[in-house]
């Protein structure tokens, strides 16, 4: 309405005199400036947006700081260069520079996104603004620019490349000390970015190096160096969120430095004492990582290489699954139950690793403790996670410890947790083949169907059906369908009406013969159940067991007791009838029309 020319000389200035409102409003505006640009003429005069901008980029609420930093990026991404080095990077200057600390925070950010499209002079310029950022008085301010020190390290090196490296470029001279400094910082918070600065190093070397042949790790092994120590050291921070970060982020940081020379080798032995780490949510974030650690491919030392080895002999060398699974035997007697918890998920995942005879020698022994262990949470996670040790040693070592466990799981207290074990039947059954199953399982899947909670039993007409599709019709005729058809008389309406849904499920897995023949006849009977639940939800299940049975079956069976139905004096059942009929008779009336 307004017009471009009137947006930049009347609204613009308007808004920019207006950034003493409300936050609510300040959050909205910071949002909204972003998107103006076509209104205010396009990217030749996206530069009037940056006024209003930059006030709110100084304000105390961070939440309008971080939504105008976005807009102010956004923003500078379509302005012309012209544009960018004199009036967006000059914004910056005047924002790193400024008395009040929540300006100088908006800077750090800035500084870093903007830095590949920055003249040479102001790279070198704002890279000393960012060394000032970070080593600033208020330690808010130290924080964020430790948060994108990573980031503005990952711009210096892709828009600069090897020069940054040289001995006297950006990186080497300017960037590592302020890594340095950083991790020896006395907040907490500071040396807290430690890890993810590191792994962003590693990340940007390694992109480098991988678009230039000419260079290797070995050319910049000084540098490497020097970030690596850092890394290491914050194992044995005096904080526990910092060791919990690194321990949390333990495998990026073996994948973005490996290939330097001894550089697993230190990180093995760093993630060695995590998992050995005073505080238990240190010691369960680097269980989680334990699998991911281990698929590193180098080979180091045996832990007690030193003492096994003497003189000059070579210290003996192995794979880094093969040292790091001696610890998980330790693991599994741990005081904490998330630790085992945690163990429990991703420990069968080191078996392809392994491979058959190790995972036999040295990690079967300790998943044998784990199904017996007093946690129906570490249990259970365990039998979530067999199909990579399956795939490498077959579940019959397994299969009479997984009984027990599987049982009591069936019968725990917590509802969820018997929950969790149903939906794992079917790949368990898969697992465990048919005839152990059917020995000792398949009277289990049927109990369930008479469990106090709605939940399980659902769930349970499911697994039902899911074990149907897996062992077939024949299977569930002998091993399921009498105890189902006992249901059917039990005294409660919501056991019959179980049945009643598992029945229905079931045929949808089956045969038409076999459909007919085991299900449909159980189905039909109760339809004179004195419940009108059951009624029309026998309606319900006989409209998705007809597509199966045929229209055969259909027109001498489902269609007499949906009529019957019809008049039944309950609403709701005559209702799901009259639906049910009319949904069968339009199928099977197109299914006519289509055979002619």
């Amino acid at each position: 309405v307004l017009g471009e020319d009137r947006c930049r000389e009347e609204l613009i200035p308007f808004l920019t005199e207006s950034v003493d409102d409300e936050d609510e409003v300040l959050l909205n505006l910071s949002i909204m400036l972003g998107k103006l640009t076509p209104f205010v003429g396009g990217s030749a005069h996206g530069h009037v947006l940056l006024p209003p901008l930059e006030q709110l980029l100084m304000v105390e609420e961070a939440t309008v700081r971080e939504k105008a930093a976005a807009s102010a990026r956004m923003v500078a991404s379509i302005l012309p260069d012209s544009s960018f080095q004199d009036v967006y990077a000059e914004m910056i200057s005047r924002l790193a520079t400024k008395e009040w600390f929540t300006s100088r925070i908006s800077a750090c950010g800035l500084i870093a996104t903007s830095f590949s499209r920055l003249s040479v002079d102001r790279k070198k310029s704002q890279i000393l603004m960012f060394a000032d950022l970070c080593r600033d008085e208020v330690s808010m301010v130290r924080r964020v620019a430790s948060q994108n020190l990573g980031l503005l390290l990952t711009a210096v090196i892709q828009s600069i490349g090897f020069a940054s490296l040289s001995d006297d470029g950006m990186v080497p001279e300017t960037l590592i000390p302020l890594f340095e400094e950083l991790a020896t910082n006395d907040q907490d918070s500071v040396r807290l970015q430690t890890p993810d600065n590191c792994i962003s190093f590693g990340k940007a070397m390694k992109n480098l190096l991988l678009s230039d042949g000419d260079h290797s790790i070995d050319d910049h092994l000084v540098l490497y160096h020097r970030i690596l120590p850092l890394l290491v050291a914050t194992i044995d921070d005096r904080s526990w969120r910092v060791r919990w970060t690194v321990a949390s982020k333990f495998s990026e940081a073996v994948g973005a430095f490996v290939g330097c020379d001894g550089a697993v080798e230190s990180l093995v032995l760093a993630f060695e004492k995590l998992l050995q780490d005073p505080e238990a949510e240190v010691r369960t974030a680097a269980t989680f990582n334990l699998s991911d650690v281990a698929k590193c491919t180098a080979n180091v030392t045996i832990a007690d290489a030193e003492d096994a080895s003497s003189g000059d002999e070579p210290k003996a060398k192995v794979r880094v699954a093969e040292r790091l699974v001696k610890h998980v035997a330790a693991l599994t007697d741990d005081e904490s139950e998330h630790v085992r918890a945690a163990l429990a998920m991703v420990a069968t995942e080191l078996a392809p690793i392994l491979g058959k005879d190790s995972t036999i020698s040295f990690l079967l022994p300790p998943l044998l403790l784990l199904l017996r262990d007093a946690s129906s949470e570490v249990r259970l996670n365990l039998i979530s996670s067999l199909s990579a040790l399956n795939s490498v040693i077959g579940v019959d070592l397994l299969s009479q410890s997984l009984l027990p466990a599987i049982i009591d799981l069936a019968e725990d207290g917590k509802w969820r947790i018997r929950l969790a074990i149903i939906q794992h039947i079917p790949t368990l059954a898969k697992q465990l083949g048919k005839d152990f199953f059917s020995d000792k399982l398949s009277d289990l899947c049927v109990k369930w169907l008479g469990d106090d909670i709605s939940s399980i039993r659902e769930a349970a007409a499911i697994n039902l059906m899911e074990l149907v599709a897996l062992f077939g019709a024949d299977w569930s005729a002998k091993f399921l369908i009498s105890s189902i058809s006992q249901i059917r008389e039990h005294n409660s309406y919501l056991r019959r009406l179980t049945a009643v849904k598992a029945c229905s499920l079931m045929a949808t897995k089956m045969d038409t013969d076999s459909a007919c023949r085991h299900l449909l006849p159980l189905v039909v009977e109760m339809s004179t159940d004195f419940v009108p639940n059951i009624r029309f939800n026998v309606a319900k299940g006989l409209e998705a067991m007809a597509p199966v049975c045929g229209e055969a079956a259909y027109k001498a069976q489902i269609r007499p007791i949906l009529t019957t139905l019809l008049d039944d004096s309950d609403r709701d059942v005559r209702y799901f009838s009259s639906k049910s009929l009319v949904t069968l008779e339009e199928k099977f009336s197109k299914n006519v029309k289509l055979e002619e």
